[in-house]
């Protein structure tokens, strides 16, 4: 049940993909979700490359299904990340913040799957045309980085602009959501914030008690005046850079104000001055459990919905 046309494209059992995370997704969590049947993602992020490689090679020890590699092509490393990958075979990877054509050819020849990110119709049709196995298409509800459209407006909407199967993401952590993706067209899910709170996720302890206690006003959007919002927990930082956003300060000093806070938060487990970047489900999740537990935890909720909506019928 479940089976998808995305589930043969990855090589995967079930159409459940982990959000590359920076700071957050692991070789532990992508190992974990890969083991549980979905598709893991290690976080590239702004990583240097030998560390980046160091958790491939360690995914590759803690698994034997496929898992994936999320890319950032803005990051000051990206050609050196590239090579690792090539030489890794990584079995796919996500793409962010830039165009990926320059690398599909070598990619292709490795046999990579490449999905790219994308926030909009144009930018869909774009990475289609240069060949992407598959699209993620994020609404603005996730966390992180976003853009301005919902999830459940823009996914139908890609769809019917498209061809190739799409990976619905943000606002998805329970049978009911991913029940919800597949019935606007998608072949799969991308989950994020619900995978934070997982036993096999490295992230500091206090960073998934903090989305435990979220409510559902507490994922708030900062930096919109950069040109670049990023959806995070309301604490002192996120506070203090709306204000300064309000007086009008430059987008390149805010953004300076912002090095270095997703690290204290997720690493170092500041809850205040740090950045946490979490999805407007953050007030759903109520518990820690295994990625199996949660994975199956989703199927079987989505398998309960379906027959309650069959009575409909």
């Amino acid at each position: 049940m479940f089976h998808t046309e995305l589930c043969d494209i990855l090589n995967i059992k079930y159409p459940i993909i982990q959000g590359g995370m920076a700071w957050v997704a692991t070789a532990e969590l992508a190992a974990a979700v890969s083991n549980a049947g979905g598709l893991g993602i290690i976080a590239g992020g702004n990583a240097p490359a030998d560390i980046l490689e160091r958790e491939i090679k360690k995914a590759k020890k803690l698994t034997n299904k496929p898992f994936g590699v999320n890319v950032m092509l803005l990051s000051p490393f990206i050609e050196d990340v590239m090579k690792v990958v090539y030489k890794e075979e990584v079995p796919v990877i996500s793409t962010g913040a830039g165009n990926p054509g320059k690398y599909m050819g070598e990619l292709k020849k490795l046999g990579t799957k490449v999905l790219p990110v994308v926030p909009s119709i144009a930018l869909a049709k774009r990475m289609e045309s240069l060949g992407a196995d598959a699209i993620i298409v994020e609404g603005t509800e996730a966390g992180g980085h976003i853009g301005e459209l919902t999830t459940m407006a823009l996914v139908p909407q890609i769809i019917d602009s498209v061809s190739i199967p799409v990976i619905a993401a943000g606002g998805i952590a329970d049978g009911r959501g991913f029940l919800a993706a597949l019935s606007l067209g998608a072949k799969g899910v991308q989950i994020g914030t619900r995978f934070i709170c997982s036993n096999e996720c490295e992230v500091h302890e206090n960073y998934k008690l903090a989305i435990i206690k979220a409510k559902d006003r507490d994922a708030i959007v900062t930096a919109r005046s950069t040109g670049h919002p990023v959806r995070v927990l309301k604490n002192k930082f996120s506070k203090e850079l709306l204000k300064l956003e309000k007086e009008g300060h430059d987008p390149e000093a805010l953004y300076s104000l912002g090095t270095g806070k997703l690290r204290l938060a997720a690493v170092e487990g500041d809850m205040e001055n740090g950045s946490v970047m979490i999805g407007q489900i953050a007030g759903m999740v109520k518990n820690i459990k295994s990625c199996e537990e949660i994975i199956n935890e989703i199927l079987e909720d989505a398998k309960s919905q379906l027959s309650l909506m069959k009575e409909l019928v």
